[in-house]
């Protein structure tokens, strides 16, 4: 997993890991929990905007609230 830039400074998100169609999220919200979202689950367009926000180190935590919300494949 690759360390979340968190440049707003108020992220949930500290982790994520881009695969091709897929993004894994680690939040730590009191625990740490791990979110897959994959196209299937989500939609390429939000898949892709996610990877860019996790790139980016800013917007990724807010977008998955306003936008994917349970849109996730999986959780653990």
């Amino acid at each position: 997993m690759e360390r979340y830039r968190n440049l707003g400074g108020d992220s949930a998100v500290i982790a994520y890991e881009i695969a091709a169609g897929s993004i894994t999220v680690e939040f730590a919200n009191g625990r740490h929990r791990f979110y897959l979202y994959k196209i299937a689950s989500t939609g390429a367009a939000q898949i892709e905007e996610m990877q860019r926000l996790a790139r980016a180190g800013q917007g990724l935590n807010s977008y998955i609230g306003r936008v994917v919300r349970t849109g996730y494949e999986r959780r653990w």
